[in-house]
């Protein structure tokens, strides 16, 4: 039975096997209630409106929504929220993004199930946590000079590269073996870095910039 003052989780996670390890921690704690699941950043939203979870375990790369913009709505609706970034990701622009976006905490999957826990208590009450890879990320590039390719990424401008070559984001997912909503999120941030709208732009730019070789 669920004890009085228990932490109210929510569980985000396009994948169900994930939510369901997930759950088998939580369920295991006697503290923490899991409150409800949700598969992708819209139902995240609708479900927080609804349940008012404590805490948002929320992962990044999803359909629909995505994780940072699902954490940036939940956070301006009820900014008491206090939403952990579960993620396999660990690149600079998502870590960033997502703590910007109001996240308390940014841990990978591979977290063992005492430092969840932990992590969660956490964030409860105000201390965020980075995972040691997210916080390496962030020292590495206050540490590195800024380059002279706006910013991009070397993954960025690997699709950049393949934008200009031509192919579409089905294509260059396929070819670099990652989900297409992974491929739009990069796309996306690569119009952003490149302050431009449109994939034709931004192929004209990394032409006239010699971006990309």
């Amino acid at each position: 039975m669920t004890q009085p003052g228990s932490i109210r989780v929510l569980l985000v996670d396009d994948h169900t096997v994930v939510r369901s390890g997930l759950a088998a921690v939580l369920m295991s704690v006697d503290d923490m209630e899991l409150v409800g699941e949700a598969g992708n950043g819209e139902e995240a939203v609708r479900m927080s409106e609804r349940l008012r979870p404590d805490v948002v375990l929320m992962d990044i790369l999803m359909p629909v929504m995505d994780g940072v913009a699902a954490t940036k709505a939940i956070i301006e609706r009820w900014p008491q929220t206090r939403i952990i970034i579960l993620t396999s990701f660990k690149e600079k622009e998502l870590v960033e993004g997502a703590l910007k976006a109001g996240a308390m905490s940014y841990l990978l999957k591979n977290v063992s199930a005492e430092e969840l826990v932990t992590a969660i208590r956490s964030a409860v009450a105000g201390q965020p946590r980075l995972s040691p890879e997210a916080a390496q990320v962030l020292i590495e590039d206050v540490r590195s000079p800024k380059s002279k390719t706006y910013d991009l990424t070397k993954r960025e401008l690997e699709i950049l590269k393949l934008m200009v070559d031509g192919l579409l984001n089905n294509e260059i997912a396929k070819k670099l073996v990652v989900s297409q909503s992974t491929v739009k999120f990069h796309v996306s941030n690569i119009l952003s870095k490149l302050g431009v709208t449109t994939r034709t732009e931004a192929v004209a730019l990394a032409l006239k910039q010699k971006l990309v070789k």
